[in-house]
């Protein structure tokens, strides 16, 4: 039985070990070795996830199936009171295509609703297959956008939006 609940520093751990495993299998033919482990890094260090969860308000969330965790996923406001940002959204492969995803965004999108949320937003890499289940799930691209990481990186994305009504 899947279930969503709220994450905070102490799930750290937790989310690394989710990260190493769901990060190369997604990104292994999108990214170079090097800007792998570059953006392991730089988004997942034990620094980087304290930050994101205490200076920057992103919101954490684990999602398990039978108490098994499978997922994470963070969000926060934006400068528009009504748009939320997901930021993150990576499910174990084992539990891909089976509806988990779906159970997760719709857990989001009905978090942040509560909080006043009209439209949810997410960056995806442009080469990144899951722009299609983002589309089937009510997300449509608004723009693209190329944000310099540094050490000479470039993130290629897509700027999606669903309206939440």
């Amino acid at each position: 039985m899947l279930q969503v609940r709220l994450a905070n520093t102490n799930d750290i751990a937790l989310i690394q070990s989710l990260a190493d495993k769901v990060w190369p299998q997604t990104y292994q033919s999108i990214l170079s070795p090097e800007q792998l482990t570059f953006m392991m890094k730089m988004m997942y260090s034990d620094e980087a996830l304290t930050q994101q969860m205490t200076e920057k308000q992103h919101q954490f969330l684990i999602m398990t199936d039978d108490d098994q965790p499978v997922a994470y996923a963070s969000y926060s406001t934006t400068d528009e009171p009504t748009v939320y940002k997901l930021h993150k959204i990576y499910l174990d492969p084992a539990c891909q295509g089976k509806g988990a995803g779906k159970f997760m965004i719709n857990a989001i999108a009905d978090m942040v609703k509560e909080k006043g949320a009209e439209i949810l937003e997410l960056d995806v890499n442009r080469f990144n297959k899951a722009l299609h289940f983002y589309e089937k799930v009510g997300f449509s691209i608004i723009k693209e956008k190329n944000t310099d990481i540094g050490n000479g990186y470039l993130m290629e994305d897509y700027v999606l939006q669903r309206a939440l009504k």
